[in-house]
């Protein structure tokens, strides 16, 4: 399975240390814990909404490094938490990490989930049929692995860039609150 992740160019493209900081699926000191997005359109969702940038201006100022990252084909374990803990901004953040523990402590050293960051259906790529097209949406999934990166054989994708601008109305606001005037979903 390939998926992606976007990082900041000064820093490698997955985590080797347990100075991670905390995330949706891992607590401090439990790491690394490598989050990977099922489509593109997913990782870069996942840095807006945790920036949450929410103005297409601030797209302006954005560079950053997309990957390509070979995750292999080992099973991932399913997440099973309702919508409103899989969905929700930080204050679900306890809850997630709680199965996250749980599952690891099965054993399981790799999960997925639905994407917190993509709305339903956000994520979409194009097809060539009588010119581009938009393919069918489809809902994105994040994928966390948990240790070592030893084996993940990563891809620059993109240097330098940033998502469109048509993604911004597709990712879920972290907060409750409404984000520099963008509608919430």
């Amino acid at each position: 399975m390939i998926a992606f992740r976007q990082v900041d160019a000064r820093y490698p493209f997955l985590w080797e240390g347990t100075g991670q900081p905390a995330g949706r699926w891992h607590a401090d000191g439990e790491g690394p814990a490598h989050y990977f997005a099922d489509t593109p359109d997913g990782a870069w969702a996942e840095f807006l909404r945790h920036e949450e940038i929410a103005d297409p201006t601030d797209l302006a100022t954005i560079r950053r490094q997309l990957w390509a990252v070979d995750l292999g084909d080992a099973p991932a374990a399913a997440v099973r938490l309702p919508d409103a803990a899989l969905l929700g901004g930080r204050e679900t953040y306890a809850r997630c990490q709680r199965e996250a523990w749980r599952l690891r402590a099965s054993g399981v050293q790799r999960i997925v989930a639905k994407s917190a960051a993509l709305a339903r259906g956000g994520a979409h790529g194009f097809i060539v049929d009588d010119g581009v097209q938009v393919a069918a949406p489809r809902d994105g999934m994040v994928v966390v692995m948990f240790g070592a990166p030893s084996g993940l054989i990563g891809w620059v994708a993109g240097d330098a860039a940033r998502p469109g601008a048509d993604l911004l109305d597709r990712v879920r606001p972290l907060s409750r609150q409404k984000l520099k005037g963008k509608r919430q979903k």
